[in-house]
C-alpha cells in the first residue's frame, strides 16, 4: 500500500526526544544506564501521544537487553517542552559497547487536534521489533553519557495511500552523544533545619539545592567533574553557616561528609 507523508501544518519543526545516558564503574564492571524523554513546541495541534512499553539496548554483551527500572505509559510529547523531562528507565547494563536503542512501542498511539478532535495512529506490524536508532559508542565505569535523540514528527506520520487512516512510523536520529558530570548526595544536621546547599568552584556558584526538613538529605545531579567547595547556609539564623569540600568523579555520586551546623 502506498504511504505519502502527512503534510499538515501543525507537524513542521516538532521535534522529540532526550536519552541521557549515565554509566558508573562498580565492583562488577556494571555500569548504570538512565532513559528520559523530552520534546519541543509545536504548533497547530494540542497533543501527541506515544505508548512507549519498553526500551532496549543491543552491544558486544549480545542481546537485545531489555533495560530495568522501565517507566512504561502514554506520553503526552508536547507537555515535555521548556525543560520539563520524564523517566523512562533506569537500568544496570554492562560496560562495554552499545550499538543501538530501541523503543518498543503499545497500540495506543494518536493525536488531539486544536479542534478538540483526537485521531488514532496505527502502528505496522514491522514496528513490533521496536523503533531503533544506532549509536556505535563505548561506554565504561565511571563516565557518565547523554545521548539525545530527535523523535521527528513531521516525518513520523504518514497516511495509508488514499485512506484517512494515519500510521505511526517514527523516525529517530541522534543529535549528540557526551559525557557529563557527577552528582553529591550528604546530610546536614540537625535534620529540621531547612538548610541552602551551594557548590562553590572558587567564588563562582555550579549549582544550588535545599535540604530535605524531614531527613537533612540533599542531592545534586550533574555537577562537572573536578574539586569544591560546599557552603551550606541554614534559614534557621540561630545557626551558623559551615563548608566542606567535596570531590566529583564522572559518572559517580559522591557521598560528602555530615554538615554539622553549630548555634
Amino acid at each position: 500500500m502506498k504511504r505519502a507523508t502527512i503534510r499538515y501544518p501543525f507537524f513542521i519543526a516538532l521535534l522529540a526526544g532526550v536519552l541521557f545516558v549515565s554509566c558508573s564503574k562498580n565492583k562488577n564492571n556494571q555500569s548504570q544506564l538512565q532513559v528520559r524523554l523530552v520534546d519541543n513546541p509545536a504548533t497547530n495541534v494540542k497533543e501527541v501521544w506515544v505508548d512507549i512499553q519498553q526500551v532496549e539496548i543491543t552491544g558486544n554483551s549480545g542481546g537485545p537487553v531489555v533495560l530495568g527500572g522501565i517507566h512504561p505509559g502514554v506520553y503526552n510529547l508536547l507537555a515535555l517542552t521548556n525543560g520539563k523531562d520524564t523517566l523512562l528507565a533506569d537500568a544496570t547494563i554492562p560496560e562495554g559497547k552499545i550499538s543501538q536503542v530501541r523503543l518498543i512501542l503499545g497500540d495506543n498511539n494518536y493525536i488531539i487536534k486544536n479542534s478538540g478532535e483526537k485521531v488514532a495512529l496505527q502502528t505496522p506490524s514491522a514496528m513490533q521489533s521496536g523503533l531503533k536508532v544506532q549509536i556505535h559508542e563505548d561506554v565504561s565505569g565511571g563516565t557518565l553519557y547523554r545521548l539525545t535523540l530527535d523523535f521527528d514528527v513531521a516525518r513520523s506520520i504518514v497516511q495509508a495511500g488514499d485512506s484517512t487512516n494515519l500510521i505511526l512510523k517514527p523516525v529517530l536520529r541522534i543529535l549528540s552523544f557526551a559525557p557529563s558530570g557527577g552528582n553529591i548526595r550528604g546530610v546536614v544536621t540537625p535534620l529540621s533545619v531547612r538548610t541552602a546547599v551551594i557548590v562553590l568552584k572558587g567564588t563562582d556558584t555550579v549549582a544550588t539545592t535545599f535540604t530535605d526538613i524531614t531527613n537533612g538529605n540533599y542531592f545534586i545531579k550533574d555537577v562537572p567533574a573536578g574539586n569544591y567547595s560546599l557552603s551550606f547556609i541554614p534559614t534557621d539564623l540561630t545557626y551558623k553557616p559551615t563548608q566542606l569540600s567535596a570531590s566529583v568523579v564522572l559518572g559517580q555520586t559522591t557521598v560528602a561528609d555530615t554538615a554539622r551546623l553549630l548555634p
